[in-house]
């Protein structure tokens, strides 16, 4: 007997509508099929580190794995050796003290954080300050959630600092949140005292809360500092922080979050609702790393990137692109030449011209329109190879 045919009418829901698929998520697809082609792409798009964590943090996750006793669900708010890692690693590299019992809640990556912490603080309909340019996910999350976007600005002439005459200026009555992310991404702009004083004022003034996302400091920077250096930071401020970077386990998905004991308490009601706690012998092994040598970091934080970051200032200079020699973290920002129009046709140059990809400033915000991004997520050998490719072929 013939089925009669039907015709479905789903649609998806209409949160969908205001975001896109992730630039990343597109663009890699299209580099996977031309590296199926045999074309051989060298990517300096993502930063995802290509090191592997310390020995010895491998080493505690072979051995515990092998327990019997280890793989059953854990409690959300991770495991005190975890928690107490983490305020040691805040006491250690940014002098603060924080409670691991109360002020610390371990995250699966800070991108989940930020979820968290929209559903925890923002109503639909809210409003919450979005740098420009920024990490996309801050905006796509938001809109996801309900929250309207109210961007401000960060430009190069301010060094990708706030304008807070600008901010000021605001109708801020609806405002719940305000994202930073000091070491900026994707400008390599570096937090300074003044600038973390100026945004807890504003915070308290404006009875405003700030999500810092901090997992850069380590990198190329010798004096990290957090938010929450600042006195009262505690009060209105949250901040994010991540093993992805610094200790080369983006993969892993080990992050955390710190803040006072009541916006911790929010969090985790809303964490405790999505998800379970990560896998004991990785937060074991997270521990570990936390305890990571002054000499590790110096080598894998410092040296290893200060040698690739002379590498793509000889591709940024070669393309004709400016950049601050100031800058810290694991991506190189330029400005492009004035005879480009567009960003996204220099970059599509590079891409199909020398076969190396690189990221158009764009998909983090209008200010980005005229800059591009370089990750530092690659060995020397490919950057040298990438270099000679965009001398021979753009």
């Amino acid at each position: 007997m013939q089925k009669e045919n039907q015709v479905y009418n789903i649609v998806p829901a209409d949160r969908l509508g205001g975001i896109s698929e992730y630039y990343f998520s597109r663009k890699l697809k299209e580099i996977a099929r031309m590296n199926a082609e045999g074309k051989d792409v060298i990517s300096l798009g993502i930063g995802s580190p290509d090191l592997p964590p310390s020995e010895d943090t491998i080493k505690v996750l072979c051995e515990t794995v092998q327990s019997p006793s280890v793989h059953g669900y854990q409690p959300t708010v991770g495991i005190p050796k975890l928690r107490r890692g983490f305020a040691g690693y805040y006491k250690e590299w940014y002098g603060v003290d924080l409670d691991p019992d109360t002020e610390i809640q371990p995250l699966i990556g800070s991108k989940e954080g930020i979820l968290h912490v929209t559903l925890a603080f923002v109503n639909p309909g809210d409003q919450v300050l979005v740098p420009n340019p920024g990490y996309p996910t801050y905006t796509s999350l938001s809109k996801l959630l309900g929250a309207e976007i109210v961007n401000y600005d960060l430009k190069e002439n301010n060094g990708w600092f706030p304008d807070f005459d600008q901010l000021e200026q605001m109708d801020l009555s609806r405002v719940k949140l305000i994202w930073t992310n000091y070491p900026n991404m994707p400008t390599g702009a570096n937090a300074t005292p003044e600038l973390y004083e100026k945004l807890v004022d504003f915070a308290r003034r404006h009875n405003i809360v700030v999500v810092n996302d901090n997992p850069y400091s380590l990198i190329l920077n010798r004096r990290p500092i957090s938010i929450l250096n600042v006195p009262g930071a505690k009060e209105c401020c949250i901040e994010f922080n991540s093993m992805s970077k610094s200790h080369n386990m983006p993969g892993w998905r080990i992050g955390m979050v710190a803040a006072n004991a009541q916006f911790i308490q929010w969090i985790v009601k809303v964490k405790s609702n999505i998800d379970s706690g990560m896998f004991r012998p990785m937060q074991l092994a997270a521990a570990k790393a936390l305890q990571n040598s002054k000499e590790w970091h110096e080598e894998m934080n410092i040296e290893t990137y200060a040698r690739r970051r002379q590498l793509a200032g000889e591709i940024m200079r070669t393309l004709g692109c400016s950049y601050d020699e100031n800058q810290v973290g694991m991506f190189l920002w330029g400005k492009i030449l004035d005879s480009y129009t567009d960003v996204e046709e220099f970059t599509e140059k590079v891409l199909h011209g020398a076969r190396v990809f690189i990221t158009p400033g764009f998909i983090f915000g209008s200010n980005g329109k005229r800059y591009v991004r370089i990750s530092l997520c690659c060995n020397e050998e490919n950057l040298t190879r990438a270099l000679n490719r965009i001398k021979e072929n753009v």
